[in-house]
């Protein structure tokens, strides 16, 4: 690879403002050299405000710029397909914003159009690089808790200003995302469930939407077995009285708990006692993430979140969603 990387940003949303673009600006070995967003003016604030030389409203012109080596689509997931094809015949390096598409079908075309032409192409599911959660691989694998038996996640919310108005939201748009926040927020946990205990042989759901406050499932219910045997159960509730998000791993010996979003504890309790562990996260959460995309295009390191991976994760929640 040459010693720069210059990436585009197409979608310069909410997601990229603190999350994700300013880690692109701090990596070692990248530049964050345009961004592009339908209303040209919109796309010109966020280049000004965070000293990016260039700004498009015309994709087209973003993903062929001579100059530009890599794009990271941030886009609603509905438009991720059309423009990680348009990356991939470019003949760029792609990220694409989690989920990877609105269903397995779609994160298979992508993936086997970036593999047919070795390109390589990450996702952004970067809790698979957080020290919080790499932690709670660590304490798996030294068998902190013995053998591991079973997970179980149980996520809820109540229900925003936002649901209750008339307000278009995309994300409980079924069209854009079948089952509202499970397709946004679910994917982060069961991804991560696969990082930490392999990958999932079988997974089935039932689903409902309960309030009618929107067109997408508001309340789901599943199930899963890990290739390694350990069985999972979840719970995505987001119409309650309360906020909750507690993940369990029980095993053999003891038991690790921890949340998926809040900047909770690490929790491990076994015949030896209880032990919290407290590790916060970086202020750009996806700092390690895009870091690691470096390593791996600089390195021999293993980026350990990739288009495969990804699709893998789409497989599971269209199981649990009955979509396949």
């Amino acid at each position: 690879m040459q010693q720069t990387i210059k990436w585009g940003i197409i979608g310069c949303g909410s997601v990229t403002e603190i999350k994700s673009g300013p880690a692109y600006k701090m990596t070692d070995g990248f530049e964050l050299f345009a961004v592009m967003r339908r209303n040209l003016e919109l796309a010109q604030d966020y280049a000004l405000r965070h000293d990016v030389p260039n700004f498009y409203n015309d994709a087209d012109a973003l993903i062929n710029h001579p100059s530009i080596d890599a794009v990271y689509i941030a886009t609603p997931p509905d438009t991720h397909k059309y423009y990680a094809l348009k990356v991939a015949r470019a003949g760029k390096i792609c990220c694409i914003e989690k989920p990877m598409a609105p269903n397995y079908q779609d994160c298979v075309a992508i993936n086997n159009a970036f593999e047919e032409k070795g390109l390589p192409l990450f996702v952004a599911y970067y809790r698979r690089s957080l020290p919080r959660f790499n932690k709670v691989k660590s304490l798996l694998e030294t068998e902190t808790i013995g053998d591991v038996r079973h997970i179980s996640w149980y996520l809820s919310r109540t229900a925003s200003d936002l649901d209750k108005s008339d307000t278009y939201n995309w994300r409980t748009d079924e069209d854009i995302a079948t089952a509202g926040y499970f397709d946004d927020l679910a994917s982060h946990g069961l991804d991560l469930f696969t990082y930490l205990l392999g990958d999932i042989s079988e997974a089935n759901g039932i689903s409902d939407n309960q309030q009618k406050l929107y067109t997408s499932k508001d309340i789901i219910s599943g199930s899963w077995k890990h290739q390694s045997g350990v069985l999972g159960s979840g719970m995505w509730s987001f119409g309650t009285y309360q906020r909750e998000d507690k993940v369990r791993i029980i095993g053999s010996d003891g038991e690790i708990t921890f949340s998926v979003f809040l900047e909770e504890p690490i929790t491990v309790i076994t015949s030896k006692g209880q032990e919290t562990f407290h590790i916060d996260n970086p202020k750009h959460i996806q700092q390690y993430h895009v870091e690691n995309m470096m390593k791996h295009l600089s390195s021999d390191f293993n980026h350990t979140s990739t288009g495969s991976t990804a699709t893998h994760t789409a497989w599971v929640m269209d199981k649990i969603l009955s979509k396949i």
